[in-house]
């Protein structure tokens, strides 16, 4: 199996994240994007003294680690081991955020075969995957803040297609799992459940989708 969630999508304005999530200042400039990839520059949600709308390298990278290019980094956490990784267990505690989307991709099938399928909200609104982020700071250089996000084990509906999903926080969610006082990790982990099928729909896509380059709408056009 291909990682889990490896590539998805975030075209909605600014104006429609601000409102849908509350965001007070906005520091990373968006554009529509429909194939972000890992290692690139996403936007991510955080709560300082305000909900802040920040860019961060995909592929979280602990602070504890020599070189930010290390083993170590890493696109999504396991939900059920993040009290057990060194690399997460920090920011588990200290270092939440959301990272918002309009979808997702996963691909079906055998090597050499697989299908990409398109993944999000029966709603078609915005959501927020649940994150971890940290920050490397090197001896001299450039500091690199980095997220994951977390996934879990797969509902009806994405169990069809892969064996884990990511896990999307419900609007009520979402400001307990950014609150820096909140430090209960039962709490914590009880909102990292499979978000409910009968609020999802998925379809296939053009292999178009296969390369990160490519980008546009034409990404998520049903494949008939």
């Amino acid at each position: 199996m291909l990682p889990m969630c490896g590539r998805y999508v975030l075209y909605s304005p600014i104006e429609v994240l601000i409102a849908r999530f509350g965001i007070k200042q906005a520091t990373f400039g968006l554009t529509p994007r429909y194939n972000i990839a890992p290692e690139q520059e996403i936007p991510v949600i955080i709560q300082s003294d305000e909900m802040r709308l920040v860019g961060m390298r995909w592929g979280l990278i602990p602070f504890w680690t020599k070189q930010p290019s290390s083993d170590y980094s890493t696109i999504n956490a396991r939900a059920e081991t993040l009290e057990l990784k060194p690399t997460y267990r920090h920011s588990f505690r200290n270092r939440r955020c959301l990272i918002p989307s309009d979808g997702f991709y996963e691909w079906k099938g055998t090597a050499g075969r697989k299908t990409p399928y398109f993944i999000r909200l029966r709603s078609q609104e915005p959501f927020a995957f649940a994150g971890l982020y940290d920050i490397w700071e090197p001896p001299e250089g450039v500091t690199v803040t980095s997220a994951a996000i977390l996934t879990t084990i797969p509902n009806e509906l994405l169990s069809k297609i892969h064996n884990r999903m990511p896990v999307i926080l419900s609007p009520e969610e979402q400001a307990t799992w950014l609150d820096r006082e909140n430090n209960d990790p039962s709490v914590l982990r009880a909102m990292l459940d499979p978000y409910p099928s009968e609020e999802m729909e998925a379809y296939r896509v053009s292999t178009y989708v296969n390369t990160p380059s490519n980008e546009g709408p034409t990404s998520i056009v049903p494949e008939v």
